[in-house]
């Protein structure tokens, strides 16, 4: 089996947006999720407060329903987690949320395994307005089988 073309990967797959999914975000939830994270000021935990809104961390618990895009190539080694980022625009506020899920990067490190495919999926969330809340990348690391390694 040879190495994936990366740079084909990316001319491929980079801005593909595969997923659009509605959310109805709830006031409790939120203050439930913040006060899970050890959050105490009121801004986050009490939905009276006049300010109210999730943390900005709140937009990577919500769930896409595609881990990646169909017929995106399966990719030959161990996948694993290689973390979350979240990137806020606006305060997330309860009421109904749109979030948009693209391919955002597709990128390679060396280690000493080996080569290791990064692929970053990004799920931007709106507000009903149109206005761009945040960014939730997930990123997976997958660890290249070398030549004649068996799975």
């Amino acid at each position: 089996m040879s190495a994936l073309d990366i740079e084909a990967l990316r001319d491929q797959w980079i801005g593909v947006q595969f997923e659009e999914r509605a959310f109805e975000l709830d006031a409790a939830a939120m203050a439930e999720y913040a006060k899970a994270c050890g959050e105490v000021a009121g801004l986050y935990t009490d939905p009276e407060d006049p300010d109210f809104q999730a943390p900005p961390t709140f937009a990577s618990s919500l769930q896409r329903g595609r881990g990646l895009p169909e017929n995106f190539p399966q990719m030959p080694g161990l996948g694993m987690d290689a973390g979350k980022a979240v990137e806020a625009f606006a305060p997330i506020r309860p009421g109904p949320k749109t979030s948009r899920t693209h391919m955002h990067d597709i990128y390679t490190k060396t280690g000493r395994s080996g080569r290791m495919i990064f692929l970053v999926v990004r799920m931007a969330l709106y507000d009903d307005a149109g206005t761009h809340l945040a960014n939730a990348d997930t990123r997976v690391v997958i660890r290249e089988k070398p030549t004649g390694e068996e799975a």
